[in-house]
């Protein structure tokens, strides 16, 4: 019995609620290493508190995946953990920022890592169920366009998040801490903002989704329906060991692709404060050094922007081309956006190289997940998803563990750490070309 055909709607409300993760998400990328300079975090120990987030997302996803498997309720099995994360979330995100609020209780800079690790463990507990939604409801035809509009959702979330400092700034809200304060009002009110779209969208995705009966989920993926809903129990080693082959051909991509990420988010902010304003960006609370913060929060909403329209076109080139040779070019083009970012010294250029990140970003949200889906047994979908992730959160634990000693290797020039990550991604783009993806799959 094959998936029906959805609407273009129905898909859209599937992925609608990760547009308010991802802005939440993407606040955090553009400002946490803003808020733990801030806060009193040096410049050499801001990847080791960058931990928190993939640490968070190597134990956490898998054990959600595991558990919204097996987990039948009125609401569905993935929609319960969307939800609830989505409150943790929120509620991390109106916290992290007032850090020095809770002086009384914690350090400023020890309650804002303790935030950051619950923020992203419950953004982690949201995100995961969204792309095994996706593999449930969508059939194979629709399976691009499926994860292609997800990935098209994530970016105007991003655009929206990354900017929002910046807006902010430009209405007239303090970009600089007032007497006493070490976060701007432009970054708290971003959070607030920030958390509260993110639970509305969740809630726009509870309540316009109904995810398929056990009886049907069965039927459409050729299961019985006790092997549906048996709570067996099956060791993690063991699923890593059954996994499909492509499995670890992605996941050697994934690794050279979000190494480069995390150093990306981790030290542009650093980098072109350096490279573009100079020796008065050096102290944290500084105009310059805030203006480099949130001119950061414009680039990567501009590289969310690219990528947001490149997503609409991915299931056309992977119709045309494959999805092997989107994915490899992709990645290629990112590698040598952030390379070029040294060459730059003016910030309004640097746009230019946001161009190849962006779409860089859109291939690796989407043809990852779209080309593995349709290897992966119905009845572990959510937990190979999570596991899957591994191949996102080792690579980032593994940059977050050298980034400093990358950085020092060249006398602190952060620009330079962000070179290293281009080369980076343009290795995992080279090996992406020699993928072994199904070309059937590829059309659809």
């Amino acid at each position: 019995m094959k998936k029906p055909q959805l609407t273009f709607w129905q898909i859209w409300n599937l992925s609608f609620g990760f547009l308010g993760v991802q802005i939440g998400y993407s606040l955090q990328n553009g400002n946490t290493s803003r808020i733990l300079e801030a806060l009193g975090a040096d410049v050499h120990s801001i990847g080791y508190f960058w931990l928190a987030a993939p640490l968070a997302g190597l134990f956490v996803q898998p054990i959600i995946g595991l558990s919204s498997d097996k987990t039948w309720t009125r609401l569905g099995r993935r929609i319960p953990f969307i939800f609830f994360g989505a409150i943790v979330s929120a509620l991390a995100m109106f916290f992290m920022p007032n850090a020095e609020g809770f002086s009384h209780l914690f350090a400023p800079l020890a309650f804002g890592a303790v935030m950051l690790l619950l923020m992203d463990t419950s953004f982690n507990v949201t995100m995961q169920p969204f792309r095994a939604l996706v593999g449930d409801m969508v059939n194979e035809e629709q399976c691009n366009l499926g994860y292609s509009l997800q990935s098209a959702l994530i970016n105007f979330g991003a655009v929206f998040g990354s900017l929002l400092p910046w807006i902010l700034t430009e209405i007239g809200v303090a970009n600089i801490p007032g007497a006493g304060d070490k976060v701007p009002d432009s970054v708290i009110w971003s959070f607030y903002i920030g958390g509260g779209i993110l639970l509305l969208s969740v809630l726009w995705t509870v309540f316009r989704t109904r995810e398929y009966a056990p009886d049907l989920h069965a039927a459409y993926n050729n299961i019985s329906l006790e092997e549906s809903t048996k709570k067996e129990k099956q060791s993690i080693l063991s699923l890593i060991s059954n996994a499909p082959k492509i499995f670890w051909q992605l996941g050697l991509i994934q690794f050279f692709s979000w190494f480069a990420l995390f150093l990306m988010w981790v030290y542009t902010t650093r980098g072109i404060a350096n490279h573009i304003w100079g020796p008065e960006a050096s102290d944290p609370k500084s105009i310059e050094f805030n203006q480099a913060g949130d001119w950061t929060g414009v680039l990567f909403g501009f590289y969310s922007f690219i990528a947001a329209f490149y997503s609409l076109i991915i299931p056309y080139l992977a119709k045309k081309i494959g999805r092997k040779k989107v994915y490899s070019f992709s990645l290629l083009l990112g590698g040598a956006g952030l390379i070029s970012m040294m060459l730059f010294h003016d910030k309004t250029m640097l746009l230019i190289s946001m161009v190849g990140i962006g779409v860089a970003w859109s291939a690796i949200l989407a043809m990852p997940y779209a080309i593995l889906s349709g290897s992966l047994p119905a009845d572990k979908m959510g937990v190979y998803m999570g596991l899957f992730n591994g191949t996102i959160t080792i690579p980032q634990i593994t940059a977050g563990l050298i980034g400093a000693l990358i950085l020092t290797q060249f006398d602190n020039n952060a620009m330079m750490v962000l070179v290293i990550a281009g080369i980076s991604m343009a290795i995992g783009g080279i090996i992406a070309y020699t993928l072994k993806d199904n070309p059937q799959k590829s059309a659809e």
